[in-house]
């Protein structure tokens, strides 16, 4: 008999224990879509790739080479539909002004003025950055460079 009581307890705590567990997942599973854009992150990758070897060593070439994609990326972040969190005017006109402005990169790009490819390739980087901010609230994602 008190090997069945036993037996009964393990399985009753092993239930709840499951229990809770599925819980938990779904809870972090809601969690992170919430934290997630897709959009954001796809121009991300592409903003690194251009963006850090002139960052690091001056080096343009890979900006000029991803400056088209960059435009496309940004033309298509902005068309895409928004997360309810940053869906509000103020991120709507920011990424408008990413896309002009990644566009405009895209055209001085093929200049060969490496002066105002740089000075482009950094206000599109800031801008971007300023999007991210708004996305993370200001807080909980540090990005240095």
């Amino acid at each position: 008999m008190k090997q069945l009581n036993l037996f009964c307890m393990m399985c009753l705590i092993a239930a709840v224990a499951l229990a809770c567990s599925g819980k938990k997942q779904e809870a972090h599973e809601h969690d992170t879509a919430a934290d997630e854009w897709k959009e954001m992150d796809d121009f991300h990758m592409l903003m690194a790739d251009a963006f850090h070897p002139y960052k690091d060593s001056a080096n343009l070439a890979p900006a000029k080479e991803k400056a088209e994609a960059l435009a496309a990326g940004a033309e298509q972040w902005k068309n895409a539909p928004l997360p309810e969190k940053v869906n509000n005017d103020e991120v709507k006109a920011a990424l408008a002004q990413l896309s002009t402005d990644a566009t405009s990169f895209a055209v001085t790009a093929k200049s060969g003025d490496d002066k105002a490819t740089g000075e482009s390739l950094n206000k599109l980087h800031d801008e971007f950055h300023h999007i991210q901010e708004m996305w993370y609230g200001g807080h909980g994602h540090d990005h240095q460079h």
